[in-house]
């Protein structure tokens, strides 16, 4: 019963949403000490950026620079709004804290090692499919070591969706019975799968970007899990294979 299984990495393996928190909060402190003067509150400024943040991902998709530049233009939406002045310098201090997101070290969820090393060794096939710009994932998967796992079988798209994983399984001539997608997004990671006919396994995470939020309403063909540490991922596909397989089933 090999399985070929396809994580997703950033809130998957590795920390991701916390680190672009932390810069958030200190583009939120900056903006508001610009812009309460002129009638700006915190939290307008933190639903606008939101706003443009998505907006720009659904055009430009996951591009390195569509974090900073989501900074700079919610800068000149209030700007233009409340009639404050540019500025160049803050423009620039403002996409260099953009940025810095993708400065922060790699940092695995607990038991990504484990989880991955228990897969290997009952047999599964493991796949890597994230996300963002290729250099930048590239350069993540170089620090966790991650090609002893996944070796040639990483593939990285700036747009995550349900054609990319089509593509991939019709070029990987994957059998749809015996495929998992595994991520913490409902909107790139579990619906694209769900779409596609495979098995799908939400890791749901205490922070997650509103992007990936969204109700799915098309019915599975396969598993549809929701488990919330990696330790839990062997596990539940051995039991949701050992109950395929029993007789009527």
């Amino acid at each position: 019963m090999k399985q070929s299984i396809l994580f997703d990495l950033d809130d998957t393996l590795i920390y991701c949403n916390k680190y672009f928190n932390l810069v958030l909060d200190q583009f939120a402190d900056l903006m508001t000490e610009w812009f309460a003067p002129f009638a700006a509150t915190r939290e307008s400024i933190i639903d606008k950026h939101t706003e443009i943040d998505i907006a720009g991902v659904k055009i430009f998709g996951f591009q390195f620079d569509h974090f900073p530049r989501s900074f700079v233009d919610t800068y000149r939406y209030f700007g233009d709004l409340l009639g404050r002045p540019g500025s160049k310098d803050e423009e620039k201090r403002l996409w260099e804290l953009g940025m810095s997101v993708y400065d922060h070290e790699v940092e695995p969820y607990p038991f990504m090692e484990e989880t991955l090393e228990t897969l290997t060794l009952q047999g599964h096939r493991l796949h890597l499919y994230t996300g963002g710009d290729p250099a930048i994932q590239r350069r993540k998967i170089e620090r966790m070591n991650l090609e002893r796992f996944f070796q040639d079988r990483i593939y990285v798209r700036v747009h995550k969706n349900t054609d990319a994983l089509k593509e991939i399984l019709r070029e990987g001539r994957f059998d749809a019975d015996r495929t998992w997608m595994i991520g913490n997004s409902l909107r790139t990671d579990v619906l694209p799968a769900v779409e596609c006919g495979i098995h799908a396994i939400h890791m749901k995470r205490e922070q997650e970007w509103t992007y990936n939020l969204l109700t799915i309403e098309t019915p599975p063909r396969g598993a549809l899990l929701t488990l919330t540490a990696l330790s839990e991922v062997p596990p539940a596909i051995d039991d949701y294979l050992g109950i395929a397989k029993e007789p009527g089933v």
